[in-house]
C-alpha cells in the first residue's frame, strides 16, 4: 500500500488475528512466568507479610516490561510476549 501524498489522516482496521493470553493472578503467577519466560516479582512489607505485591518481568522485543496483578500477558502472532492492561484487553479481544 502506497502512502498518500502529504499529511492525510487515513483510517485502518486491525486485522483479525487469534492470540494466546494468560492473566497474571497470584495462584498462577509461577505458571504464567514459565509460559512467557518471565521472572516472578514478589515483594512483601516487612511490617505486614499479608501486604504483598506480585508481578512478572517479561522479556519483550522492546526490553523488559512488567505485568502487574490483573494484567494479561499476550503471545503475539510471531511468538513475542507483552503485557496488556485489563481494560485494554477487554476492549480489544474476544474469546476465540
Amino acid at each position: 500500500m502506497t502512502p498518500p501524498d502529504g499529511p492525510v489522516v487515513t483510517r485502518f482496521r486491525k486485522k483479525p488475528v487469534v492470540i494466546e493470553a494468560m492473566p497474571v493472578t497470584l495462584l498462577a503467577v509461577h505458571d504464567v512466568a514459565a509460559w512467557c519466560g518471565g521472572r516472578v516479582i514478589l515483594i512483601t512489607k516487612p511490617s505486614d507479610q499479608t501486604d504483598m505485591y506480585f508481578g512478572i518481568d517479561i522479556p519483550t522485543l522492546e526490553g523488559t516490561m512488567r505485568a502487574d496483578a490483573g494484567d494479561w500477558i499476550i503471545r503475539g502472532i510471531r511468538g513475542e510476549f507483552y503485557p496488556c492492561k485489563p481494560d485494554i484487553f477487554e476492549a480489544t479481544y474476544d474469546p476465540a
